[in-house]
């Protein structure tokens, strides 16, 4: 049975949709996002002071597949009452509502200025007690420190930006992304923000749907002492669900080098 078609609210700016998502191993959780790819709002240039245009706007409240595939990830990790878990890139969170649920300790992190309202938004629905959240951003644009930004807007209205969190802070037992290689990164700005944020005994797990940036990302990972695991996580096409290719990647340190 395919699922029902998800209803469609206006919110000043843009428009969102609010679907059931089914992920295997928990039960499904209701999600707020954009319509599409065609929605954009930043009228104080909020987004584009984070350098955030307005192609790249609306991929942060859209769901992915490769999202759900570490969703699913989540699903089934045990989970550990001394164990700290940052997600980061999250955009609508997926991964990071499914461990939250399960009484992990999540923090969702993303460098859009909507990220935190619609998160907080998305864990109202579900009946969850508030996840944290903070700002997370690598490169060389500006920190959440420097945003001055318009005061955050009601989770519940998601009209305005909201000003970013403050930075992440402390340490991680696991790092968690999905998607987030889409630059070649020659510099290794990724892996030093995920070192910056690893505990000393940590894994990180990025799924990737093959967007060929892997190689330099290894090589800075390695270069920090994280030893990599891969697995393809290529997926037939069923009904009412589309074909996946892509790979988890493992990367596992005992301890510093």
């Amino acid at each position: 049975m395919l699922p029902p078609p998800p209803s469609i609210a206006q919110s000043p700016g843009y428009l969102t949709k609010q679907e059931n998502i089914a992920i295997a191993g928990v039960a499904e959780l209701v999600i707020r996002s954009l319509l599409d790819k065609q929605q954009f709002h930043d009228p104080l240039e909020a987004a584009l002071r984070l350098g955030i245009s307005s192609a790249t706007w609306p991929l942060f409240g859209l769901l992915w597949p490769s999202g759900a595939r570490l969703a699913e990830r989540m699903a089934r990790r045990p989970v550990r009452a001394s164990e700290r878990i940052l997600e980061i890139g999250c955009g609508l969170a997926l991964s990071s509502l499914v461990g939250h649920r399960r009484g992990a300790d999540v923090t969702a992190s993303d460098c859009h200025p909507l990220a935190g309202a619609f998160l907080a938004e998305n864990v109202r629905l579900n009946g969850l007690l508030p996840l944290k959240y903070r700002h997370g951003q690598w490169g060389s644009l500006p920190a959440a420190s420097e945003f001055d930004g318009p005061a955050p807007v009601s989770a519940l209205a998601l009209a305005l930006p909201a000003a970013p969190d403050l930075a992440i802070a402390g340490q991680f037992e696991l790092i968690i992304g999905s998607d987030i290689l889409y630059e070649r990164d020659e510099a290794g700005t990724l892996a030093a923000f995920i070192e910056g944020h690893a505990a000393p005994q940590a894994e990180v797990w990025v799924v990737d749907p093959n967007r060929g940036n892997r190689a330099h990302f290894h090589r800075h990972m390695a270069a920090l002492g994280f030893a990599m695991h891969e697995e393809k996580l290529d997926r037939l096409a069923l009904l009412g669900v589309d074909a996946y290719h892509g790979r988890m990647l493992t990367y596992t340190r005992v301890q510093r080098p």
